[in-house]
């Protein structure tokens, strides 16, 4: 992670990320349930008929999958702020990602303790209530209040410096409106 001082330039560019170990436990679980699904193709001693053998099969293979790269996809978060925009990029591929310009946000607060239970797991989460989050381990945050009324909440490793640089790259271009 690099960081940038408070008093940084805005042409400067601060990156930050947060990482869960513990969902590689998760990925290892589906890659078992993939295992699974392919010794049972290869080397089975089934005798109940072909249709319960390829519905054992697909879905094993179809859970492993659906397991192994819904977790992938959330081990860890990047965030990237430059003088015009926030991107958020998942995984290691970078999907699901979200960019948002800086002229979008009214204000970034550090949130202390974010939680993947007060959002329903871990992962990119929508909830009526409380607005859209990128969920990929518990501890600090930041959220974006955004001018439409929505809210923003990313898990991040050091937050309050994230918080710190994107409200001051908010001042010169919000011309007073935080």
């Amino acid at each position: 992670m690099r960081d940038h001082p408070e008093n940084s330039s805005p042409s400067e560019v601060w990156t930050g990320r947060a990482t869960n170990r513990m969902q590689w436990l998760l990925a290892l679980v589906g890659a078992a349930c993939m295992a699974l699904g392919i010794e049972l193709a290869v080397d089975s001693a089934w005798n109940s008929g072909v249709a319960p053998l390829v519905m054992s099969v697909v879905g094993c293979i179809a859970a492993g999958l659906l397991v192994l790269f819904g977790t992938l996809a959330f081990v860890h978060v990047a965030v990237r702020v430059d003088h015009e925009c926030l991107e958020v990029r998942c995984g290691h591929i970078g999907l699901p990602r979200r960019r948002i310009p800086l002229a979008h946000v009214a204000g970034a607060e550090f949130v202390p303790h974010v939680t993947p239970r007060h959002w329903g797991g871990w992962g990119y989460r929508w909830r009526p209530e409380k607005g859209t989050a990128v969920v990929v381990r518990r501890g600090e945050g930041v959220v974006l209040r955004l001018w439409d009324g929505h809210t923003f909440t990313i898990t991040i490793d050091n937050a309050e410096t994230a918080v710190h640089v994107i409200r001051d790259r908010l001042r010169p271009s919000a011309s007073g409106r935080v």
